[in-house]
């Protein structure tokens, strides 16, 4: 084989394509490999050079092409040395950029209290499937299956992209084995837990609140994000484009997209509207009375000085109610669970429930509320039975 040429000293960055081919067991395996500058030995002088192998030579191109933007951004990490905890940092930093901000901030909690106390001294490349399955168990002991089970979709998303730049090979989560995640029993207010629930909250500050979220199915953050300019009298709809959230990470609440990332229109029943636009008045009055102090922030529902609502205030209030009537164990959640049963049993079809909803599928809706609908076939086989029984003959 003749000798290349001598390679001038390539900037941190650079690096090399070449087919790589290898017998083992007399069997001959073909990959391509590009080994590429990450610096320079400050004692020798040398070129500092690492690996990246791959199927093809278009993979292993995107990687260098990677690894390269990284150096240059001052984002590489030798995957020879960095643990698992320092990756997540640097994972979250940098490729959590189009994730929602919730979202990022529920990923950075998991990472700081399951995933680095547990693992996150272990380097990357020792990371392995029984290791990571033993911190699977060992969470069963205090953790619910859907806890796990976002545990784990939150390090095998970070593994994975270690696997597309080349810092591992595989993705060690994809052999382990999760638990079952059991179907969690919804609890909504059935009639006369509303009835009584109404009653309870009447002439309270958050009734409209309360009342329009229990007659609309909106979440809570939507319910507390909604701005005047979505409500229309007119044509008496209101439109549902984002929702209020509290970050721990930022400047307090912040006005950010439904949870599916899409608007959505519904139509109350003029039960609601009519609601609203009374609210509307006693808003305009209160208005009035803060004078200068009042904050002209549009929220649909505010304190005394326009401000919005905090979600904790709104919490103390329904739990107060919730307890009142017997439902000590009832989630502002529930007054959405409530609606969505409440217009199944009415006979709304389960396309119309999940556009009011802002479900992604009808069929997840239908997942989500299949026990009212079984409950309702029983008892259109009861009423069948009686008309059939009415119409035979003796």
């Amino acid at each position: 084989m003749p000798h290349s040429k001598k390679i001038s000293r390539n900037a941190p960055g650079g690096g090399t394509i070449r087919k790589k081919i290898v017998r083992r067991n007399g069997i001959e395996y073909t990959y391509w490999e590009a080994r590429f500058t990450v610096g320079f030995d400050p004692s020798t002088g040398k070129q500092k050079q690492r690996p990246i192998t791959g199927k093809t030579q278009k993979e292993v191109a995107q990687k260098l092409r990677q690894a390269t933007v990284e150096l240059d951004q001052g984002a590489y990490l030798e995957p020879c040395k960095v643990t698992l905890g320092a990756w997540l940092d640097t994972w979250a930093k940098t490729y959590l950029r189009d994730v929602k901000p919730r979202t990022v901030e529920i990923y950075q909690g998991v990472i700081r209290v399951h995933l680095k106390p547990a693992l996150g001294a272990v380097r990357l490349k020792a990371l392995n499937t029984p290791m990571i399955q033993e911190f699977y168990n060992n969470c069963m002991e205090t953790l619910s299956g859907k806890s796990i089970r976002n545990i784990h979709c939150v390090l095998h998303r970070a593994l994975q992209q270690a696997v597309t730049i080349g810092y591992l090979c595989f993705n060690p989560t994809d052999a382990c084995s999760l638990p079952r995640m059991e179907k969690k029993e919804l609890s909504p207010l059935d009639d006369f837990d509303i009835s009584a629930f109404l009653q309870q909250i009447k002439g309270s500050p958050m009734e409209t609140l309360m009342t329009v979220t229990l007659f609309t199915g909106m979440r809570e953050g939507e319910v507390m994000g909604l701005k005047w300019d979505c409500v229309d009298f007119v044509r008496g709809t209101i439109t549902i484009n984002k929702q209020l959230q509290y970050y721990q990470n930022k400047v307090g609440y912040q006005l950010v997209p439904t949870k599916n990332g899409k608007g959505r229109v519904i139509v109350p029943a003029a039960f609601v509207m009519a609601l609203l636009k009374k609210h509307r008045a006693v808003q305009a009055q209160a208005r009035l009375l803060a004078g200068e102090a009042w904050e002209d922030s549009g929220f649909v529902f505010t304190d005394e000085l326009g401000h919005h609502l905090k979600s904790w205030t709104v919490y103390r209030t329904f739990k107060r109610a919730a307890t009142a009537i017997g439902r000590p164990d009832a989630r502002f959640h529930d007054l959405r669970h409530s609606y969505a049963v409440a217009a199944i049993r009415s006979g709304d079809d389960l396309k119309t429930v999940q556009g009011n909803l802002g479900h992604a599928t009808a069929a997840f809706t239908l997942d989500v509320y299949g026990h009212v609908t079984d409950q309702m076939k029983q008892a259109s086989a009861v009423r069948m039975e009686q008309y059939i029984k009415s119409v035979l003959i003796p």
